[in-house]
């Protein structure tokens, strides 16, 4: 993997044409199952005192799917209603949530809820009800792509780190108005910030890496060094993101949607240089970049990132180590996307067989070590196709999969 550069996130399938750019639930087991008071009469998932991950009142462990464009394709089409579809075949399958982008990609792509913002959130009903229809918990991501909003309101990308910025006030009104509607659906199980903001900070190539440019799909006409981002911004935007949320929800769970910190981050953060971290410097940064009131610890974990301390270690041993940081800072730990794609040789080529060995390595890790909270990438999403998980294409034995793993973390 390379770390130089910022990994990309897919791109709804109809914009990737026209810009050429792709971008049942498990209570685990416990000597104490009794309901904890902390979390007891909550919704979703609520963390406890000793940092526990609980769901109606218990210890939880579960392994859901991201179903990033589940509200994405219906705001792009009013239309396109197949989440249902998609939401029933993960009932059959015994997968209790998903995890999705709730708000537009691109700037573009907020224009009804500027214009009409009761049509657009009828669209968004339409998938919390599709939801809750089929048992299927909800952790919206409501802030996706880190420049989208900074965009909309003609700011540099830094005003995530001003808290009187009109990027924080788009913010708040956007968290007030879809935290006080879904508040109270069952289908809700927390509410994430965003989508792997950390790996876009403290960059020494900044100037190479700076937000996109497609004015015709609402962008800036022009970036520059106001648009690189430090950790020390997102700490503010995660607290102020976090501060709106509470007021309209004490209990669910808040997340940051960070990906795993680059193998150098720490020493990003200090000096500007890619310089191998040690494993008490990602220690520091995993946890910095998961600030208060963020209650979990997020990540997204993929083949290569257990390439870390100048080593490579297997998969349970990198799970076990974050395991013991969420443990020593009592927030549970979410791997909020994780998965193989067919393309797994070096140079893209596909093979499948390899692919379905090193899933299989994958999420019989991330089950031996009880993960609390886990996510596969991606379900339903043509957009990849060499990631795509569906239960009709030759991907469908992840699913089986993860029926199984949260079989597993139910008796766990």
């Amino acid at each position: 993997m390379n770390w130089g550069a910022v990994r990309s996130k897919a791109l709804p399938v109809a914009l990737a044409a026209s810009i050429l750019l792709i971008g049942g639930c498990s209570a685990a087991k416990s000597g104490d199952d009794k309901p904890r008071a902390a979390c007891a009469g909550k919704k979703g998932l609520c963390v406890d005192e000793a940092g526990t991950l609980m769901k109606d009142g218990k210890p939880y462990r579960g392994a859901g799917v991201n179903y990033f464009n589940a509200f994405a394709r219906t705001l792009l089409d009013p239309g396109d209603t197949t989440y249902r579809h998609g939401f029933e075949v993960l009932k059959n399958y015994h997968i209790p949530f998903a995890r999705f982008m709730a708000c537009g990609y691109w700037p573009s792509e907020f224009k009804l809820y500027l214009e009409n913002k009761e049509k657009y959130f009828q669209l968004m009903d339409g998938v919390v009800k599709a939801a809750e229809d089929n048992g299927i918990g909800l952790i919206p991501s409501l802030f996706w792509y880190h420049s989208a909003v900074p965009d909309l309101v003609k700011e540099p990308r830094d005003q995530w780190g001003n808290p009187d910025s009109k990027t924080m006030v788009f913010m708040r009104e956007y968290v007030r108005l879809f935290v006080t509607r879904y508040k109270d659906s069952p289908a809700i199980w927390g509410w994430e910030f965003g989508n792997e903001y950390n790996l876009e900070t403290n960059l020494p190539n900044a100037a190479d890496h700076r937000p996109l440019i497609y004015p015709n799909l609402g962008t800036a006409t022009e970036r520059s060094a106001r648009d690189d981002l430090t950790t020390s911004m997102l700490q503010t935007a995660f607290a102020e993101f976090g501060k709106e949320v509470r007021k309209y929800d004490p209990d669910r769970i808040i997340i940051t949607g960070n990906s795993m910190p680059r193998p150098t981050a720490w020493n990003q953060r200090k000096s500007l240089r890619f310089q191998q971290d040690t494993e008490g410097q990602f220690a520091e940064i995993l946890a910095a970049e998961n600030p208060n009131p963020a209650n979990v610890i997020s990540v997204h974990y993929y083949p290569g990132d257990e390439q870390r301390f100048g080593h490579v270690l297997e998969h349970k041993e990198m799970l076990s180590r974050m395991m013991d940081i969420a443990r020593e800072v009592r927030k549970p730990l979410f791997i909020g996307e994780f998965g193989v794609s067919d393309a797994v040789e070096e140079g893209g080529l596909l093979d499948p067989e390899l692919a379905e060995k090193k899933y299989m390595e994958l999420a019989g890790a991330i089950g031996e070590a009880k993960v609390p909270l886990s996510a596969l990438w991606v379900y339903d999403f043509y957009g990849q196709s060499e990631n795509n998980v569906t239960a009709d294409n030759g991907r469908a034995y992840q699913l089986t999969a993860l029926a199984q793993l949260n079989d597993q973390l139910a008796k766990s």
